[in-house]
């Protein structure tokens, strides 16, 4: 059982920047690999950004390609996304999530989401 916990959102003008944290518990972090996804109110939930279990190969959705930047430590558990450059349409809950599958065709954890909110 893995716990997801992400914290590093709130309001922030166009062009400013934030820093997302998904600390995650138990042992077995290091086997998963990481992303980041999130949802727009009246939208359906969407790809973000993932890294693999050794943080060696990550994508990006076009629409936040060369403006956030995904990273893990595994020795703190922790997974972050750096969020430069943001825009109001980057306004979302975004949620942290686990998957033993490396082609992302299951995710078998996900966090509790945390609110990003960009003013114009």
């Amino acid at each position: 059982q893995v716990q997801l916990v992400e914290s590093g959102g709130g309001l922030v003008q166009a062009g400013g920047s934030l820093r997302l944290s998904c600390a995650a518990s138990g042992r077995t972090f290091s086997s998963y690999a990481m992303g980041w996804f999130r949802q727009a109110p009246g939208k359906e939930r969407e790809f973000v950004s993932t890294i693999n279990w050794i943080g060696t190969r990550t994508r990006y959705a076009d629409s936040v390609k060369g403006r956030f930047t995904i990273s893990r430590d595994n020795a703190k558990n922790t997974v972050y996304l750096q969020m430069n450059s943001l825009k109001p349409e980057d306004t979302a809950v975004y949620y942290c999530a686990a998957s033993t599958s490396a082609t992302w065709t299951r995710v078998d954890y996900w966090g509790q989401g945390t609110q990003v909110t960009v003013s114009s």
